[in-house]
C-alpha cells in the first residue's frame, strides 16, 4: 500500500463521486409515474437534487482522499475503503429502487441501511480524522431529509405493485 502514487486516491475518490453521480442520475427519470405521485409540502424542486448531490459528493470524495492520507496505516486504509465502498454500494442502489423499479417502500427500507453506512462513515472516520468525518456530515444529513421525504412519499401514495 506504500507505494500508491499521491495523485491516486485523488483520481480514485473524484472517479467514484462522478460515477455515482452519473449513475444517479441516468438512473432516476422525472416521468409521468413521478410527477403523478402526492408529494409532501416540503419536497424541494426537482431542480435542487442535481446541485445538492453533486456538492455532498465532491465533499466525501474529499473525505475519502484526506482519509486515506491521514490513515496511519494499511489496516486504516483497508477500513476506509471498507467504509466508503459499502456506502458507494448502497448509494448506487437507492435510484433504481424508487425511480427504475418504481418501488418508493422498497427504497425507504434500503435507505435505512445507506443511512447506517454515512453513520459508520462518520463514526470509522472520526478517530482517522476527525475533519474527514464532518465532511460526511452534510451527506449525513441530507440523505436523512431524502429518507423522510421516502416515508413522506410511501405514506402518501401506497400501496406500490
Amino acid at each position: 500500500m506504500d507505494t500508491v502514487l499521491p495523485s491516486t486516491p485523488i483520481i480514485v475518490a473524484a472517479a467514484v463521486a462522478l460515477f455515482l453521480g452519473v449513475f444517479g442520475g441516468l438512473m432516476t427519470p422525472i416521468g409521468e409515474w413521478y410527477r403523478d405521485l402526492r408529494k409532501p409540502a416540503l419536497q424541494p424542486p426537482d431542480w435542487l437534487f442535481g446541485p445538492a448531490w453533486t456538492i455532498i459528493l465532491g465533499l466525501a470524495a474529499w473525505s475519502a482522499v484526506i482519509a486515506w492520507n491521514a490513515a496511519p496505516d494499511r489496516t486504516a486504509r483497508i477500513s476506509v475503503v471498507t467504509l466508503f465502498a459499502t456506502n458507494a454500494v448502497l448509494h448506487a442502489l437507492w435510484s433504481p429502487l424508487f425511480f427504475r423499479a418504481r418501488r418508493p417502500d422498497w427504497a425507504l427500507i434500503e435507505v435505512v441501511f445507506l443511512w447506517a453506512s454515512l453513520v459508520a462513515l462518520v463514526v470509522g472516520l472520526w478517530p482517522i480524522s476527525s475533519f474527514a468525518s464532518l465532511l460526511i456530515v452534510p451527506y449525513l444529513l441530507w440523505v436523512s431529509f431524502a429518507a423522510w421525504l421516502n416515508s413522506a412519499i410511501v405514506r402518501l401514495n401506497r400501496p406500490f405493485d
